[in-house]
This record gives structure tokens, C-alpha cells and sequence, in this order.
């Protein structure tokens, strides 16, 4: 069932650890089949060069195990909140990459201090809300969902496709797995740009809004120009 789904979801787990941004089995990835409403999702601690596509395991938008002999990753229900939430978004992933977590866990958002960050996130990377004692008691994972969603708010999660969770980490998102997995790697390096830049002057502001806007446009803007086969490179 959902063969290339499973792949595609096991190649973009693989990834980021040859990206460098997971260590051990710090991470997960996940993908979705809209029209079967089912979830491909790294299996439980299971390390990335035992992972296979076969260890891909299938779950249902409710947390039902569909397919495979493996526990689905225990961020499941995180990943189910978004997909239910963001009907756009075709893929999560979730790590624990060093630069990122450093923000989560100061529970600072990430201003957008320059055009890097602005060309991959319109506007800051947001923080979520602390949860409360009775959400972590009721449903952790599933509550760490809702706080994404809480504070994306009515803002395009495809516009800002990725978010910190206070005290945790990060979360990314993407039309696709692979996007995703994208979303992870150029958020860690805002992230370690932007800890560089505040080493430098703690005081420092983020770019003019106006610059953040025309770069982040260009790449994704309904006329967005950069890269071949548009107006401009």
C-alpha cells in the first residue's frame, strides 16, 4: 500500500541525516496521500541506516495503524494535527537540530534579521505558547499540534512553513516530504545565522520590512521571478 509514498518519506528521512541535522534517531519525517487520507511516518526509533521503505509505517488521520509490524513515531499525532489543520501542506518533518532547538528552548522567535531568512520565511520564525500542565497530561504530542496551529494563526502555512515549539524544537512543512526535509535544513541555518548575528549585536533589528517582502516574493510571489524558465535568475 502507497509504495512511492513510502518511499518518497523514507528518502526524505534519509536525508536529513545526510544533512547533518539529526543525530541518533533525533527526527522523523512523514508524508500524506490526501485522497486516501492516510500518513506515511518514520518508524519509532528506529535508526536511519536500518530505515528501509518496508519499515514505513501507514497510519489513518485518526492515529490508526494501517499498515506495517513497527510503532509509528511518537510525534505522530503532531504531524496528524497539521495535516487536519493545513489542507495545503503535503508533508512534515521534526528534528532536534542544534541551532534551532537553541531558540526553542530561549523561547525566542527568530526575527527576520536579513534576506536568507526572508527568501525561505515571510516574517519571523514564530514560537509557539508554553503548554500548559493539563495539556501535556491530556495528549502531549497531539497538544503540541494544536499549539502550532494557534500560533500560525490565519497566516499561510506555506508562506511560513515552519514553526518552534517553546522548550522542544522545531517543526517544518512542505507541499511534499522532500520540501519538508528543506523547510528542516534552512531552518537550522537561519537558525545559526541569526544566533551569529545576535553574538555580534544583541540589539540587532530585523531587516527592512519592505526588503523581507521583495525577497521573499520573488521565490514565491504569484510572479515570482527567480530561477530559469521566469522573467529573471
Amino acid at each position: 500500500m502507497l509504495e512511492e509514498l513510502k518511499k518518497a518519506v523514507c528518502e526524505a528521512n534519509l536525508e536529513l541525516d545526510r544533512r547533518g541535522i539529526v543525530v541518533h534517531t533525533w527526527g522523523n519525517v512523514s508524508g500524506i496521500d490526501r485522497g486516501r487520507g492516510l500518513v506515511a511516518i518514520k518508524p519509532s526509533g528506529v535508526s536511519y541506516d536500518e530505515l528501509t521503505p518496508d519499515k514505513i509505517v501507514i497510519v489513518d488521520l485518526d492515529g490508526n495503524r494501517v499498515e506495517g509490524d513497527l510503532n509509528p513515531s511518537t510525534d505522530t499525532r503532531t504531524h496528524l494535527v497539521l495535516y487536519r489543520a493545513f489542507p495545503t501542506i503535503a508533508g512534515v518533518a521534526h528534528t532536534h537540530s542544534a541551532h534551532a532547538v537553541a531558540w526553542a528552548q530561549a523561547r525566542r522567535e527568530i526575527p527576520c534579521f536579513g534576506t536568507t531568512h526572508a527568501d525561505y520565511c515571510h516574517g519571523s520564525v514564530p514560537l509557539t505558547a508554553a503548554l500548559t500542565p493539563d495539556e501535556v497530561a491530556r495528549d502531549y504530542e497531539g497538544e503540541t499540534g494544536h499549539a502550532i496551529v494557534r500560533r500560525l494563526g490565519n497566516d499561510d502555512p506555506l508562506a511560513r512553513p515552519m514553526a518552534l515549539v517553546a522548550g522542544h524544537g522545531p517543526f517544518t512543512w512542505g507541499k511534499s516530504p522532500k520540501d519538508a526535509v528543506l523547510n528542516a535544513v534552512f531552518l537550522e541555518e537561519i537558525a545559526r545565522i541569526a544566533t551569529a548575528t545576535v553574538t555580534i549585536d544583541p540589539a540587532a533589528r530585523p531587516v527592512e520590512e519592505y526588503v523581507s517582502d521583495y525577497h521573499y516574493q520573488r521565490k514565491h510571489g504569484p510572479g515570482a521571478w527567480y530561477g530559469q524558465g521566469k522573467k529573471g535568475s
